[in-house]
C-alpha cells in the first residue's frame, strides 16, 4: 500500500489553558497517533487573569475562546450577552488559512465547544473552514441564546466525541447532548473524567475514525456540507 502523509488536524485547546499547555497535556495522544496524524494547536485569543495555579510572571498566560459572563466563563450558563465568539472564529479561521492546509479539528472541553460551531459553520458551506472532520473531547453545546442557531440544524460533518463517564467538569450527558446534533456520530466512552485519553482503547477508537479521512485513499477532500 502507498505510503500516505500524516493527517493534519488543528487543535483548540480548553477553558484557562494554552496551546502549550494543550501541547504538555497531549503527549500521550500524539505518540498514539505519530505517523497517522499530527496536532498543531494554537492559542485562544482572549487572555485570562493568572490564577493561583498560574505564574503571574511567566509568558503562557491562561486563555478562552468566549465569555458566558464579564472575563468569565460557565460551560451551564445561558448567558445572556456572550462575548468574544467572532474574534475566536476568526482567529481559527486565520489559522486554517495561514497555516494550511489542514484536514480535520481536535478540540478540548471549550475548545470542542467552538470545534462544533465551526462545524456547523462548514456543514452550511462557509469557505473559511475547509475541514473534513472533527474529534470532539468533553464537547458540550453553548447554553447562551445567541448561540442557539448553531444546534437548529443537523450539522453534516463526520465526527468523533469522547466522553469521560467520570467527568466532573463537563459531565457526560453534556457531550452525549451535543452528539445527537450531528448526522452520524461516532461516541467514544471512557471511565475517566476531564482529559484527553490516549490508552490502547482509545488510540484504537482515533485511528479507526481518522482512517476515513487518510488522503491516500482521496476521502478528505471530497468530503464537503451534507456528506458523512
Amino acid at each position: 500500500m502507498a505510503e500516505t502523509r500524516p493527517l493534519r488536524l488543528l487543535a483548540l485547546h480548553g477553558y484557562r489553558q494554552s496551546a502549550r499547555r494543550l501541547r504538555q497535556r497531549t503527549g500521550a495522544l500524539r505518540k498514539a497517533l505519530r505517523g497517522r496524524a499530527e496536532l498543531v494547536a494554537i492559542d485562544a485569543p482572549h487572555r485570562l487573569p493568572a490564577g493561583s495555579e498560574d505564574d503571574p510572571d511567566g509568558d503562557d498566560p491562561p486563555r478562552g475562546w468566549w465569555f458566558s459572563g464579564p472575563g468569565t466563563f460557565e460551560a451551564g450558563e445561558a448567558a445572556a450577552a456572550p462575548a468574544g465568539l467572532e474574534e475566536s472564529l476568526s482567529t481559527v479561521a486565520a489559522a486554517l488559512a495561514e497555516h494550511g492546509p489542514f484536514d480535520g479539528l481536535l478540540g478540548f472541553s471549550q475548545g470542542a465547544a467552538l470545534a462544533a460551531m465551526v462545524c456547523a459553520l462548514r456543514a452550511r458551506g462557509d469557505p473559511r473552514f475547509p475541514v473534513a472532520f472533527a474529534v470532539l473531547v468533553a464537547a458540550f453545546a453553548s447554553r447562551a441564546p445567541a448561540h442557539g442557531h448553531f444546534y437548529r440544524d443537523p450539522i453534516a460533518l463526520p465526527t468523533l466525541h469522547v466522553v469521560g463517564d467520570t467527568d466532573a467538569v463537563i459531565a457526560a450527558p453534556l457531550s452525549r447532548e451535543l452528539a445527537q446534533c450531528f448526522v452520524e456520530p461516532v461516541v467514544l466512552t471512557h471511565p475517566g473524567g476531564h482529559f484527553i485519553p490516549a490508552g490502547p482503547a482509545q488510540k484504537k477508537a482515533y485511528l479507526e475514525f481518522l482512517e476515513r479521512f487518510c488522503p491516500g485513499q482521496g476521502q478528505a477532500k471530497r468530503l464537503g456540507a451534507g456528506e458523512v
